[in-house]
């Protein structure tokens, strides 16, 4: 975020939260008529995240003593839906804001170092056995640790992440952009598989063991790439995923039934 000369912006007029809010909708209403997609933050109650993921990113940010003093400002506007759009794509986070106006923030995450990863792959080999297992957050508190480790772990540190927004505010982190950091934890809870993304990184390489062991959970046996794809929204890069070739291949009866048990096992894990 630049810094400005205070004389030559000025700072805008309080506009209440009722206001924001009327503004936000009249702008959302604008960009849906010219057919762009928003993707909003919307929460359930007051908490920001539920899940592993969506604790652990926030849990992580809050660890920081950079951030301490704009964070809580952030929860609120995130909180009151001021979030209009989130977008997350590879190493990028894109969003839109509503305060006094409608902001644009913009949030580079640098990619995880290649030998940190290398040493988390290691850590964590033989201790995930299925991808379905991995992005629920459904693991051992030992490999809970190494991921969610603030020093070694998958989360990015302060150093690695770069952000601007089109307020006003000079400061490193303005209130806008604390909010889109708090929406992206609430984004994990729903696609976990964003914060590999961030830091361009396949999960499948936490998978590697030593010994053949079947990619995929019990409750998921049988899922076929493009089934990952649609239960997780994941795109995985190409890699096919099989079973074992001393087993025959399911047939399409038989997939339908068990992809179906996977969803239900992913959706009683939400509801919990």
């Amino acid at each position: 975020m630049g810094y400005y000369s205070r004389r030559s912006r000025r700072w805008p007029e309080y506009v209440s939260v009722a206001e924001k809010k009327k503004q936000a909708e009249k702008h959302v209403e604008k960009l849906k008529k010219k057919g762009t997609q928003l993707h909003p933050v919307l929460l359930e109650g007051r908490s920001i995240a539920k899940t592993f993921w969506g604790k652990a990113w926030c849990e992580n940010l809050e660890s920081y003593s950079d951030f301490s003093n704009r964070l809580p400002r952030g929860r609120s506007y995130v909180r009151n839906g001021s979030v209009i759009d989130l977008q997350i794509t590879k190493g990028l986070i894109q969003a839109q804001v509503s305060g006094s106006s409608i902001y644009h923030v913009k949030i580079e995450i640098q990619s995880i170092a290649s030998s940190l990863w290398k040493d988390l792959i290691g850590l964590c080999t033989g201790k995930i056995e299925s991808l379905i297992e991995l992005l629920q957050g459904k693991f051992s508190k030992s490999v809970m640790q190494i991921l969610s480790n603030k020093e070694h772990g998958l989360f990015p540190k302060p150093k690695e992440i770069s952000m601007s927004c089109s307020c006003p505010d000079y400061a490193g982190m303005c209130k806008h952009i604390a909010a889109v950091l708090y929406g992206v934890g609430a984004r994990l809870d729903e696609q976990p598989e964003y914060l590999f993304q961030l830091r361009h990184v396949d999960p499948l390489d936490l998978l590697a063991s030593t010994t053949p062991t079947p990619l995929l959970s019990q409750e998921a046996e049988g899922l076929q790439e493009e089934d990952l794809s649609e239960l997780f929204g994941i795109e995985l890069d190409g890699q096919e995923i099989s079973k074992p070739s001393t087993k025959k291949k399911a047939s399409a009866k038989k997939r339908s039934t068990k992809k179906k048990a996977a969803k239900k096992a992913v959706t009683s894990k939400k509801k919990q």
